[in-house]
């Protein structure tokens, strides 16, 4: 054989090589993590009867536009063990979760479950189960649900909260948030903590004259070092740590109760969810620049979703290494409950905003990740 050929054939199988190692990549590998690390979907868990319909979602839909991640908001629906009470014969089983788990696994999607901690035990005139059945740990008590709700209104009601000072109840939900982890067997949990209307009230005689963004803060770390043992990561939503007057945001995507100082005293390994859902506002910037990973969110604005994209790109692209390791991608949010998105996906339900056709959670999902797929 001579040199030549001997030459020609290494550098043939130099480049089959390097051909089959690029078609193995690992998750962690692939380019389109290096651009955006977090590609999420953040949806609430099905109901146990449409489990497979969610499964195939994940296979035929998620897995090929490069999601790499699933927050999953599973709150109180799930057939608890731990306690018994919590449990929801509609909800998803330990089994089910574990269906779920198998397939997000075989495509190297993160599974992220949500329980809402905190905020959201409740929602306009409905009790949520937690205060519905503990109604020891409301930090407002003597807040009625009205027959009629509306906003605004005189007790300023849009949520409830727990009492993050209540002497029993993070032994209650830390112990629904371990059965929900160790059920997706999840290396990371996000505890909401969004529009959090009620903290360190004066009502309350623990709460009473403390400070709100401590309060809110010494929330957050207690979850944090409750899931440090078991090397688990905390997400949350972001707008609490926002200032809603400075910002011009207002008090749904930032914080009207002197919250927003928490920022500064929260763990910098706590992983910020930063919503904007009508206009990309770059408040992730903010954020990465106070040491935190931020994943910029959507919901229905398909513009705004992809202006989000490009901006997340940019701001990797235009940073130190430093900074550049803060932005850690973007997700999709939705709102409309599992079987409800799928039934809008799957066109067996219209579901156009009225006032801005073309502002759907399934045109904004497939618009969002179309966005993405041009990187590659």
């Amino acid at each position: 054989m001579s040199t030549m050929t001997r030459k020609s054939n290494f550098v043939n199988a130099w480049f089959c090589l390097l051909f089959a190692a690029t078609l193995n990549l690992s998750a962690a590998e692939k380019p389109a993590d290096k651009t955006l690390p977090v590609r999420g979907f953040c949806i609430p868990a099905p109901t146990g009867n449409r489990v497979d319909e969610f499964i195939k979602f994940i296979d035929e839909e998620l897995a090929p536009r490069s999601v790499n991640t699933l927050i999953l908001r599973v709150d109180y629906g799930f057939q608890f063990v731990s306690r018994p009470e919590m449990a929801d014969k509609d909800g998803l089983s330990k089994e089910q979760a574990q269906k779920i788990a198998a397939i997000c696994k075989k495509h190297q999607i993160r599974i992220v479950p949500l329980i809402n901690l905190l905020g959201h035990q409740s929602w306009q005139s409905n009790c949520g189960k937690l205060l519905r059945l503990h109604p020891e740990f409301d930090e407002t008590p003597e807040v009625k649900f009205p027959e009629k709700y509306a906003w605004p209104n005189p007790d300023k009601l849009y949520c409830k909260s727990y009492c993050p000072r209540h002497p029993q109840v993070h032994e209650f939900v830390f112990g629904l948030v371990d059965e929900i982890c160790d059920a997706f067997d999840a290396d990371a949990f996000h505890a909401g903590m969004d529009e959090v209307f009620y903290i360190g009230e004066d009502q309350c005689p623990r709460c009473k004259g403390h400070n709100k963004a401590e309060l809110f803060a010494d929330e957050v770390r207690a979850i944090s070092d409750h899931l440090k043992p078991s090397k688990r990561k905390l997400w949350l939503w972001g707008d609490r740590l926002l200032d809603g007057k400075l910002t011009g945001l207002g008090v749904w995507e930032a914080s009207g109760n002197d919250t927003a100082a928490a920022v500064d005293l929260i763990p910098k390994d706590v992983v910020i969810c930063d919503w904007h859902y009508a206009r990309a506002d770059q408040t992730a910037v903010y954020f990465a620049m106070k040491g935190l990973d931020v994943v910029s969110c959507s919901w229905k604005n398909p513009e705004a979703a992809n202006a989000q994209v490009r901006d997340m790109v940019r701001f990797r692209e235009s940073s130190t290494a430093q900074m550049k390791q803060h932005f850690q991608g973007v997700a999709e949010t939705i709102w409309s409950g599992a079987g409800g998105f799928l039934d809008q996906f799957y066109g067996r339900k219209p579901a156009n905003d009225q006032k801005n056709p073309g502002h759907t959670e399934s045109k904004c999902f497939v618009s969002m990740f179309e966005e993405i797929a041009k990187l590659k």
